[in-house]
């Protein structure tokens, strides 16, 4: 055999054994769930509402980057301009416990979110910045292990994130819609365009067993759409008839949200 062609071979098959390794080992090692973390505010006043904006723009976003932290979102309730109990969402995507750990030692030190941040920070205790704030701790499913930015070319206002809370019974039939998500709605979802941004499986928070997730339409008619064509789908009529998955679901929870002008999602 000519040695040119024999160097070719050698060549192709060495380039094959490349590609193999690097597809057996992309089975291997899948990517890492990630920590997600829903903070949310409890207001009671305009001003309070406007504080709590201003701190978050100004001073907790730009501090969270720099932190390390890529994405954060930030939500209201669509609708609801005269609640008596405002509320605002923040939504924070981690790539391990140990972020999540680590954030808020990286913003106690962080010397411009303690000059930008100071109205809230330092606010007296008859004038609070906020009633309350709640902290929900989410482990990523396994089926969609990272966040998805949605893709919207209109304007933030007019869009419709729906915020999703199922919870269960029991631990035992938690697990079995985990699970029920991870072998079929995941799939559902993203084959009829619904742009989820994350599933979440709660660590810890007020309303457990339950998992959270959230999914995006460019506003409400395509959100109704998108529902009706989900309801329709065949898998899921043939899944949600399954023995296996029945009851899992004691109560759903669903809040309608807009983001605001200045968050990451």
């Amino acid at each position: 055999m000519k040695p040119k062609i024999l160097l070719s071979r050698y060549v192709a098959v060495f380039t094959f054994a490349i590609a193999f390794c690097g597809t057996i080992n992309s089975f291997a090692t899948p990517p890492a769930k990630q920590i997600y973390q829903i903070l949310v505010y409890h207001l009671k006043s305009k001003t309070q509402e406007e504080r709590v904006d201003k701190y978050l723009s100004e001073a907790y976003l730009p501090a969270a980057h720099r932190s390390g932290i890529k994405t954060v979102g930030v939500f209201k309730d669509a609708g609801i301009d005269t609640a008596v109990d405002k509320k605002i969402y923040v939504f924070l995507a981690f790539q391990s416990l140990k972020q999540f750990s680590d954030l808020s030692q990286l913003l106690a030190k962080d010397k411009e979110l303690a000059i930008k941040g100071a109205d809230y920070i330092n606010a007296a205790h008859n004038d609070a910045a906020f009633v309350r704030k709640e902290s929900i701790l989410l482990e990523a499913f396994s089926g969609m292990p990272t966040l998805k930015k949605p893709v919207f070319t209109n304007a933030k206002s007019e869009r419709v994130y729906e915020l999703r809370s199922y919870e269960s019974a029991s631990e035992k039939q938690h697990v079995n819609k985990v699970q029920m998500f991870n072998n079929e709605e995941v799939e559902i979802f993203d084959r009829i365009g619904s742009q989820p941004v994350f599933y979440g499986e709660v660590l810890s928070g007020s309303r457990m067993p339950n998992l959270m997730y959230m999914t995006t339409y460019s506003d409400k008619k395509s959100r109704e759409e998108h529902w009706k064509t989900f309801i329709d789908d065949p898998k899921w009529k043939r899944v949600s008839a399954l023995p296996e998955y029945q009851n899992n679901v004691s109560r759903n929870d669903t809040r309608f949200l807009v983001p605001t002008e200045y968050s990451d999602l």
